[in-house]
């Protein structure tokens, strides 16, 4: 082989391990085991933990609220519920909701206030009792139209998630559902809704965007995204069964603020 023809494949083994070298870095720095890789490992954590959505995506701060479902216990073949921007049931269990290391239900045994003060059936005190289940005994029955429940959590929290259950013995939805977030007992100061499924301003608290669910045993679970306040206040106006208004139990999910 000539001097110059060695030179040349000199010049292209060079050229190849340059491009090897390239591609194996690149290789390195996009596989799942690299570092950076690990380090996103929450990729899409907004959609599975809306709650913590400012907090870092994977962070290790978030974990699954822990709360106990109640016995399903429909009785009788559910109606056909014809109520408009009626959401569809997922068909499948609800997936777990992640919240900040810490975050309880802050609302257990705390003091309930009612509009109704003398309940058609039970007590206000029910709604914060712990008793889940829709056996009869277990929950508070309010009077027709318009009522609401206030619960005073006793002192100013963070709260990532409230879960409620109306009445879930049978299929059934409640009209005009909204929840609100407040740092005074008359709802005056700093006020915020976490939830309003009222689309047509029956309550006069604004027009809602939030869909009519049916109850489940599940219960209805709102993210509250971390929202500062001490008295949560949970508004009704009837079902597709009666005018009548029920609450099982109210968890609210939180953490004292610091």
């Amino acid at each position: 082989m000539s001097k110059r023809a060695s030179v040349v494949v000199a010049q292209i083994s060079i050229c190849v391990l340059v491009v090897m070298s390239l591609f194996i870095c690149s290789c390195k720095k996009s596989s799942p085991e690299s570092g950076e890789a690990k380090g996103q490992s929450g990729v899409g954590c907004a959609k599975t933990c809306p709650a913590a959505a400012s907090l870092e995506c994977g962070s290790s701060e978030l974990v699954a609220i822990e709360t106990e479902l109640p016995n399903p216990m429909f009785v009788g073949t559910p109606q056909n519920i014809r109520v408009p921007n009626l959401e569809k049931p997922l068909g499948h269990a609800r997936p777990p909701f992640l919240a900040p290391v810490g975050t309880k239900n802050v609302a257990a045994g705390k003091t309930v206030a009612s509009s109704d003060e003398e309940p058609i059936i039970g007590e206000i005190e029910m709604v914060t009792d712990g008793d889940k289940e829709a056996a009869d005994g277990s929950y508070v029955e309010l009077g027709p139209f318009l009522q609401h429940v206030t619960i005073d959590l006793g002192a100013r929290y963070n709260i990532y998630a409230i879960l409620m259950w109306h009445f879930h013995k049978q299929a059934r939805v409640y009209y005009d559902v909204v929840v609100q977030v407040a740092d005074d007992a008359d709802f005056i100061t700093n006020v915020r809704t976490v939830f309003n499924n009222d689309h047509d301003n029956s309550l006069g608290l604004g027009i809602g965007s939030d869909m009519h669910y049916v109850e489940t045993s599940e219960g209805k679970l709102i993210d509250a995204k971390g929202v500062e306040g001490r008295y949560v206040r949970l508004y009704s106006n009837g079902n597709t069964s009666n005018e009548l208004n029920h609450y099982i139990e109210v968890e609210v999910f939180g953490k004292p603020i610091q």
